[in-house]
Order: structure tokens, then C-alpha cells, then sequence
């Protein structure tokens, strides 16, 4: 038997002479996370304070598109509350902090608040479907910052709250400390969630997605599925917030618009609907696309077309890859790979 004939048949069944296509092995998502971590540990030590600063903005952001992902992507729930979610661990933590000054325990506080709000809103949207789910979640996104003004003498009104920090190491710029500790609060997140999906749970999350009648007849418990991955979803967006909170040292209603939420859900769309590489995506263009716009609005010298710039420049991109690449950006490479062996 030749060489040529040898391979041949190690590539194929032998009862059937059918190729069989060898599956790629993915790496473990700790390797990859300890990658990333090494990765950004290098990228704060060439790149300019604003940066850094913006860098880390990228890892809080991470965090809420993340778990947005899991709610949208993997288990088809469309909220469009996120920013109020992130507000509600943002002012937590600038209330905890203010108090106490103990970052940990702040940040601790933050979720177990948010959780809570979460769950309450998961409980909700369990029953609804659709435009239903989505505008309970715009209502939410409306009131919280309501609530500030409302309560002015705990919240400042629209004044917002500072937030007492101790500062990082002398050592330490306070732009590279604040990438360090987005990107490993984000770094974290992600590594719980890819644990998560990976097994029974995630299964559960796409099998209420794709049919919620088979995923009952299966004996999965949709209403349950459903709210924990709302509550999921709401830890992250705490965790995002609290990291917000953190990086502008202040809160205030302006910082989480209705806006934000919409560009949550479109940089998750643009990103790749349930991969967390997506999410990735998605968090690098809500830093990248808001900047581009102010210096095209700032070069034309119109304040009001600086302030609506962002959401055409969303609006524009999404339209563009969802024409080219229907999965995303992060379905590119896959795309690429197939037309590769197709021509070969």
C-alpha cells in the first residue's frame, strides 16, 4: 500500500467509504483567558494613559455584553434595559463606597443589589413574549433614572454622586490600575459564563431559545431557564456598572441614558448573537464608534449632529454586516475557513 493509499483510508468509515471531517479541539476557555490576561498585562505597559483609559472602558464594557449575550443570543430574550440595570450597580456602589470605603465589599454589594433587580425583572419577563418582553425592559431603562430625581436627597438629582476611591500604588498609574481591574473583573465574568454555557445549562438556554413546546416535552423548566438567565444577565450588567462607577470616580442619570441600551443590543448584533466572542466585538465598537463619531461631529463644529452621530454611525454599520456577514463579525473567520476549502 503506498502513502497516498494509507492516508486515504484513514480518513475514511470503513463499512461506509465515507470522509469524515476531523473535528477541531477547542481550547480550554482558562487557556484563552490566561492568554487575554497576559495579553492585556502587555498592552498597559506601551499604550498612552487615555489608552489605557480606553481600554478599560472595552473590559467593563465586555462585561454587560457578555451576559447580554447569554440572555439574547443563547436563551432569545430581547431586553432593552441593560443601562438601567448598569446604573442600579453603578449607584449602588458609589452609595457603598461613600460609606464604608471598602472597594470589595462595594463591588459585592453592587451585585447582590443588581441580582436582586434582576430577578425581580426576570420573574416579570418570564410571562412575555416579544414586543411584550421588550417593552417592559424600555420601561425599566425609563424609570430608574427617574428614580434619582425623585430621590434626590440620596441620589443628587441630576447632579449624580462622586465616588471616594483610595488611589492605586504610586507605582501604579491610575489609568493601567483601572485597566487592570476592568479587564480582570471582565476576564473573570467571562470565564464563568463560558463555564456556564458549556454545559446543561447552556443546552437548556438554547433548547427554550429554538422551541420552547420540544425544550418542555424534554422536561426542562422554561419559566426557571428563563430567569436564571435574566439574573445571569444582571449580574454582569452590576458588574459593568460598578466598573463605570469606578473609572469616571462619579454617577449621574446621563452617564446611562436609553441609548446606551439600544447600543448594547445593536454591538451585540454587529458583534455575533450568542458567542461570546462576538461580545468581544461588541465591546471594542462601543468604545471605537461613539469616539469616531464625536471627531467627525467636532470636525463639522454641529453639537447637535455630534450628539446624534453615534447612533447613525450604529445604525450604518449594523446595516453593512448584516448584509456581508448575516452571523456577525464574529462569524467572519468561520466564513472565510469555508470558502477557503470550497475553492481547494
Amino acid at each position: 500500500m503506498t502513502d497516498m493509499q494509507q492516508k486515504a483510508s484513514a480518513s475514511t468509515v470503513p463499512e461506509t467509504g465515507l470522509n469524515v471531517p476531523k473535528r477541531r479541539r477547542r481550547p480550554h476557555p482558562a487557556l484563552v483567558i490566561v492568554a487575554g490576561g497576559i495579553l492585556v498585562v502587555a498592552l498597559t505597559y506601551v499604550l498612552p494613559p487615555f489608552r489605557n483609559y480606553q481600554l478599560a472602558t472595552m473590559g467593563a464594557y465586555f462585561c454587560v455584553t457578555a451576559g447580554l449575550t447569554v440572555l439574547t443570543g443563547l436563551n432569545g430574550q430581547l431586553s432593552l434595559g441593560h443601562g438601567a440595570l448598569m446604573a442600579t450597580g453603578a449607584y449602588t456602589l458609589a452609595l457603598t463606597q461613600n460609606r464604608w470605603v471598602n472597594l470589595p465589599l462595594s463591588f459585592a454589594v453592587a451585585v447582590l443589589v443588581t441580582t436582586a433587580a434582576g430577578a425581580v425583572i426576570g420573574l416579570a419577563a418570564a410571562r412575555l413574549r416579544g414586543p411584550y418582553l421588550a417593552g417592559l425592559t424600555l420601561a425599566v431603562a425609563i424609570v430608574v433614572p427617574s428614580v434619582t430625581s425623585t430621590f434626590d436627597e440620596t441620589f443628587n438629582s441630576d447632579q449624580g454622586l462622586s465616588v471616594i476611591l483610595n488611589p492605586p500604588p504610586e507605582t501604579i498609574p491610575m489609568e493601567r490600575w483601572q485597566a487592570w481591574l476592568c479587564w480582570g473583573a471582565a476576564l473573570v465574568v467571562v470565564l464563568l459564563l463560558a463555564l456556564l454555557i458549556r454545559g446543561r445549562f447552556g443546552r437548556d438556554l438554547r433548547a427554550v431559545r429554538d422551541d420552547e413546546t420540544a425544550a418542555k416535552l424534554a422536561g426542562i423548566n422554561i419559566a426557571r431557564t428563563q430567569v436564571l438567565a435574566f439574573v445571569v444577565s444582571a449580574v454582569c450588567a452590576g458588574v459593568a456598572g460598578a466598573l463605570f462607577a469606578v473609572l469616571a470616580q462619579s454617577v449621574s442619570p446621563g452617564a446611562f441614558p436609553l441609548t446606551l441600551s439600544l447600543f448594547l443590543v445593536m454591538a451585540i448584533v454587529i458583534g455575533g448573537l450568542g458567542s461570546l466572542f462576538g461580545a468581544l466585538w461588541g465591546a471594542v465598537l462601543l468604545v471605537l464608534l461613539p469616539t469616531l463619531a464625536q471627531s467627525v461631529g467636532e470636525q463639522t463644529g454641529s453639537q447637535q449632529l455630534e450628539g446624534n452621530l453615534a447612533l447613525v454611525v450604529f445604525g450604518v454599520v449594523l446595516v453593512v454586516v448584516m448584509l456581508a456577514a448575516p452571523g456577525g463579525l464574529a462569524s467572519i473567520p468561520s466564513r472565510i475557513s469555508r470558502l477557503i476549502r470550497r475553492n481547494r
